[in-house]
C-alpha cells in the first residue's frame, strides 16, 4: 500500500487536470523565468497563466525547493 502524496505535490493532479499542462511543464516555465522569489513567482503564474494562488504556490515551492 502506498502512503498518500502529501505537501505541495498533492495539489499536482488537481494542476494538471484544471489547467491542461503537465507539472514538468510548469516547472520548466517557472525555472525559464528571470524571477526568482517565490512571491514574484506566484503573482507572475497567476497574472499570466490564471492560476489560483494555492497551484502557484505549490508549483512554485516544490520547484525551488528541488
Amino acid at each position: 500500500m502506498t502512503e498518500p502524496v502529501k505537501g505541495p505535490a498533492s495539489y499536482f493532479p488537481s494542476i494538471e487536470k484544471k489547467y491542461g499542462r503537465p507539472v514538468a511543464e510548469w516547472q520548466e516555465l517557472i525555472r525559464a523565468s528571470p524571477l526568482t522569489k517565490h512571491m514574484e513567482l506566484v503573482g507572475w503564474l497567476k497574472t499570466e497563466y490564471g492560476i489560483g494562488h494555492g497551484h502557484a504556490n505549490a508549483l512554485v515551492k516544490h520547484t525551488l525547493s528541488e
